[in-house]
């Protein structure tokens, strides 16, 4: 089952909370950050940039940084800019954007659970990133962003707890200025004893965004156990979102190479061919069906057809189209043979304009992108429930969380 722990919430004062909650700063341009930096005082970045603006410099992700993070945090916090909440909740959180509503609870989610299994992933997490994740929790010691996970609901039981609430007037109610509304309410007692009862039903749950800071909530919680520390209540869970997976919204994850590896364009075509039906096109447009990549090269579209005798249709991972592009043309074509750590392949998520990515190839800053159908989430639970693990940037998955709304306490 999945449980989920009340929490006692640090979180803005209602009359700041629409200018302390932010998305992460790796978001936005150095431009756009150093603006907000400059203009708002009550914005979460500040703790997250806690030299914007002083005389001192530290590493990135150095333990004098981190502390500095922590100092920065506990100054909004003597200042009244976040308080906490005298008594454990869970957290009715609604977004809203372009008409979709995400709705889901604000919950402390069980490090145990994950551990054995019963949260499961469907990405590999970089050893480095999730060591310094551990060493930033272990000085800071909050989470600031949720971790968002998936569940399915067939009977609806928790979405009808969850609209009842909705009825009445949220503790917050806001738009940020990218279009989304935001709305948050605190459960009674009562309540967070039914949600916590309705989740009792949920066999599993599933990562759809936050793997790092899942794995490093669990390695701290280990490392603490292993130093012999005294237990504190809240190193057994970590901050996350839970949300019925019929509201998630899956956006491709796109593919852009700057190189041809010493190919013309024509030749890329004809190698294409010989793993691919290459259609050409009359106008730009995204692939309409699974195995379908449409591609951009020199200003002309292709649609390519995975030729049916090479999928292997009963592997989770081998028939996603991320994996057989990677494995039909990126490799063996272009010569990319690792796509964390190779400079020629970049990612850009769905949820931009075929016009803009024309352009970027049209102006020489590609050689070619590959247009991808979206993943479906029976097949990202499918790859997870096999413990197999998907390709890098398989998925563009919102709801995208703020940081600084609702953070939890982890040395309490």
């Amino acid at each position: 089952m999945a449980k989920l722990s009340p929490f006692k919430a640090i979180r803005p004062s209602r009359d700041k909370v629409h200018l302390v909650a932010t998305r992460p700063y790796y978001t936005y341009k150095s431009n756009v950050l150093e603006a907000k930096l400059q203009d708002n005082p009550f914005t979460f970045l500040h703790i997250i940039n806690p030299e914007f603006g002083k005389a001192v410099s530290t590493e990135p992700n150095s333990q004098e940084r981190f502390e500095m993070i922590g100092e920065a945090y506990q100054d909004f916090i003597d200042q009244g800019i976040l308080i906490q909440d005298e008594q454990p909740h869970l957290y009715l959180y609604r977004q809203t954007k372009n008409g979709h509503e995400y709705i889901g609870v604000i919950a402390g989610a069980s490090i145990e659970e994950y551990d054995k299994g019963a949260i499961k992933k469907h990405e590999s997490t970089i050893t480095s990133r999730e060591n310094m994740f551990t060493n930033y929790l272990d000085i800071v010691g909050y989470n600031s962003e949720p971790v968002l996970l998936s569940y399915q609901d067939d009977e609806n039981v928790i979405d009808e707890l969850l609209n009842w609430k909705t009825f009445e007037r949220p503790e917050y109610e806001y738009a940020t200025t990218d279009l989304i509304k935001h709305e948050l309410w605190l459960f009674s007692e009562k309540e967070t004893e039914a949600v916590i009862n309705a989740f009792e039903h949920i066999d599993a749950c599933y990562i759809a965004d936050g793997h790092h800071r899942s794995a490093s909530s669990s390695a701290l919680k280990n490392l603490r156990n292993n130093q012999n520390q005294d237990k504190l209540v809240n190193e057994k869970s970590f901050l996350a979102f839970f949300l019925n997976e019929k509201r998630l919204h899956i956006t491709e994850f796109n593919r852009f190479v700057k190189t041809l590896n010493e190919h013309s364009a024509k030749e890329v075509l004809s190698l294409l061919s010989v793993s691919f039906t290459v259609t050409k096109l009359t106008q730009r447009q995204n692939p309409t069906r699974e195995h379908n990549i449409t591609i951009c090269i020199q200003g002309e579209w292709f649609l390519l057809e995975f030729k049916d005798e090479l999928l292997n249709s009963h592997h989770p991972v081998q028939s996603l189209d991320a994996e057989i592009l990677t494995q039909y043309v990126l490799k063996p074509i272009l010569g990319i043979n690792n796509l964390k750590t190779d400079e020629h392949i970049e990612f850009i998520s769905g949820i931009n304009s075929l016009e803009k990515m024309e352009k970027e190839i049209s102006n020489g800053k590609y050689q070619i992108g590959f247009f991808l159908f979206p993943i479906k989430i029976d097949q990202i639970k499918q790859v997870a429930d096999m413990d197999m693990t998907m390709p890098p940037k398989s998925t563009w998955i919102e709801p995208k969380l703020r940081s600084g709304l609702t953070i939890y306490n982890i040395d309490e």
